[in-house]
């Protein structure tokens, strides 16, 4: 199966992370599920601002190097050094999602590798920066290790087309009434004639 298929797909994998190429995407706030259930459709957000971490993972059953998306953190657990606890050495099971790149969308800016600030999922330029494989997994929130990020980040994005469905549902039904109403003035031509 071709990695592209496997969008969104749990993938489990045993090794361990290299935390000395840590990525920050930025800025984030955190995916909580309670949270975002109870505020649907409120225009203001929790204000809770920080990054995802992602973290280079050699996969030693594969003997690969993947990107992992290890979770949120808030700003001030941003720096390694404020999350010892969290940065294992020891080789680990991990349960993640698999996600591929994400195109740039208007007003965001560009991702800057000298920084590491990156704003969005360039798995390209992530690869070749880490040394990693361009292949991506957001580790579930299961698998968040204690003093570390918050797994369980991915925001399911769905493609909305309900606009394009409703102006095909209106061009059907101009079309519909322009041939109603051809039909009708022609029967009218019709009668007058005979």
């Amino acid at each position: 199966m071709e990695i592209k298929q496997l969008e969104y797909r749990r993938i489990k994998v045993r090794g361990h992370f290299n935390h000395s190429k840590e990525l920050y995407v930025l800025p984030r706030s955190p995916v909580d599920p309670e949270r975002e259930a109870w505020e649907a459709g409120r225009i203001s957000s929790s204000g809770e601002s920080g990054a995802n971490v992602i973290t280079p993972f050699y996969c030693t059953d594969l003997g690969i190097t993947i990107l992992v998306n290890r979770g949120y953190v808030p700003e001030d657990k941003i720096r390694p050094e404020t999350r010892i606890k969290g940065q294992v050495t020891e080789d680990v099971d991990l349960v993640g999602v698999m996600r591929l790149t994400e195109q740039r969308k208007p007003f965001v800016p560009q991702n800057n590798v000298e920084t590491n600030r990156w704003h969005y999922r360039d798995l390209e330029a992530m690869a070749k920066v880490t040394g990693a494989e361009e292949i991506f997994i957001d580790a579930v929130l299961d698998s968040t290790i204690p003093g570390g990020p918050i797994g369980g980040q991915t925001r399911v994005t769905l493609r909305n087309e309900h606009m394009q469905c409703h102006h095909m549902v209106c061009l059907i039904k101009h079309i519909l009434l322009i041939y109603f109403h051809t039909l009708t003035q022609n029967r009218f031509l019709l009668f007058k004639v005979f």
